[in-house]
């Protein structure tokens, strides 16, 4: 029988601790709650799979508490869900810059927030093997070890961020992934990324991978993603 993933909530209200715990763990999860940034800090957060974190508390903020724990190497690669009552595009990419995994926008439901759960740790946990794994569609073939790509054999120059967002879409064939996204996952040591940088680079990808530029599709409205 597999492990239960461990989630911490922190968040300044009780009641939202309360039935955020009750309800994760009728859905099968272990729920440790926090009131504060600062006392989440106190407890043993290596020990735990995911974190639910709210944005208005009390001192530290949820965003400045996420740039923390993503400051700190042993923390880095654990995802982040942030509850908000803020949705302005500025404050949502300021989350995604800090390295935010997903957000629900209160108040929300717990069945969306159950989703957005299993759909975060599917994408980590398929993060944590993909150095192990060499990625491929027909004749293109992405070498995580060695940081290579090549098309019928022959190496095709990428910059890190293409090179980036090709295994971010290799990885997760058929998903669409919008901007906001593809930010938090490959830009997510920089300050200031514009949409239009990460339209430059896809447009930039698809040429450089010449017959597989297609498999690269758009969706109007949505984003991008990667169909076989």
């Amino acid at each position: 029988m597999a492990a239960k993933s461990r989630i911490l909530v922190v968040d300044d209200e009780d009641t939202i601790c309360e039935v955020l715990k009750l309800n994760l763990e009728i859905a099968g999860y272990d729920v440790d709650t926090a009131n504060s940034a600062e006392s989440a800090m106190k407890m043993q957060l290596t020990d735990y799979d995911l974190f639910i974190i709210d944005v208005m508390m009390g001192e530290m903020n949820g965003f400045d508490f996420a740039s923390k724990i993503r400051a700190s190497e042993p923390l880095r690669d654990i995802p982040i869900i942030i509850c908000t009552a803020k949705d302005s595009e500025e404050d949502l990419l300021d989350g995604f810059s800090r390295g935010i995994d997903d957000y629900v926008k209160k108040p929300f439901s717990i069945r969306e927030l159950v989703v957005r759960i299993k759909s975060v740790l599917r994408r980590a946990k398929a993060g944590g093997d993909e150095e192990a794994v060499s990625l491929s569609c027909g004749t293109l073939s992405l070498d995580a070890d060695k940081k290579s790509c090549t098309i019928d054999g022959e190496e095709v120059s990428l910059t890190k961020k293409e090179f980036e967002i090709l295994r971010l879409f290799l990885q997760n064939k058929g998903r669409i992934f919008s901007r906001e996204e593809i930010l938090s996952k490959v830009w997510e040591d920089d300050v200031l990324v514009i949409d239009r940088t990460i339209d430059v680079n896809i447009n930039r990808l698809r040429k450089k991978l010449k017959q597989y530029g297609n498999n690269i599709i758009t969706k109007l409205g949505y984003g991008y993603g990667f169909k076989d």
